[in-house]
């Protein structure tokens, strides 16, 4: 994703729209949808705090906000979605191997992009149902200088809890586009491939630029 983009999109391809299949809305109760709008308030705003507490070391701002990405994403859900039909046909140390990876890659990724965070504001939209479980929140975030984007995220309720299992922004998946990415490396060099690709490039965020 482009830099300018700052954090908020660097979260949207963690969550990314997880290409659900349509189905009819269901009873989903006016209490569930009040409450994932504010989840995901609560989440920006707990984001920029962190973003903005410039007494605090990088290590310790991103340790924070890596805390914040693991508990409002469902990283297993996604892991399991970016993987798609390769997931049943790997072992289950390849499994867990790739679940531990993937989270990690993620986590790192996205909490390295804080610097580009330039005073940006985020504001809910709406929210309504999405499907017979998820309620998406729509959701505006303004760029100074720049034309305001549009992001939905599809909110599950989980046992008294919301979690992310996928964002849309302006229209465009980033889960599908990386589930595409991972299956044209699962098509060349096997799934031990991708854990190999996703195992350098975690190492290589550890590595001073």
């Amino acid at each position: 994703m482009q830099s300018r983009r700052s954090f908020f999109l660097g979260c949207t391809a963690v969550g990314a729209t997880l290409a659900v299949p349509g189905s009819l809305l269901a009873e989903v109760s006016s209490q569930a949808v009040e409450g994932a709008s504010a989840f995901i308030a609560n989440l920006a705003s707990r984001a920029i705090i962190i973003l903005q507490a410039s007494g605090d070391k990088i290590e310790r701002r991103e340790e924070k906000f890596r805390g914040l990405l693991s508990t409002g994403f469902d990283m297993p859900f996604i892991g399991r979605f970016v993987l798609g039909k390769h997931w049943r046909k790997a072992t289950p140390q390849q499994r867990a191997d790739y679940q531990a990876l993937f989270t990690e890659f993620l986590l790192k990724s996205y909490s390295r992009r804080m610097g580009g965070y330039a005073g940006e504001t985020f504001t809910v939209a709406d929210a309504r149902p999405a499907g017979k479980k998820d309620i998406m929140v729509k959701t505006r975030i303004v760029q100074p200088g720049g034309p305001p984007i549009k992001a939905d995220w599809r909110v599950r309720p989980q046992n008294g809890q919301y979690k992310i299992i996928d964002i849309m922004v302006e229209g465009v998946s980033m889960a599908v586009t990386q589930r595409s990415e991972f299956n044209a490396v699962i098509q060349q060099r096997g799934i031990q491939g991708l854990l190999e690709a996703l195992r350098a490039r975690t190492e290589k965020f550890g590595v001073a630029s």
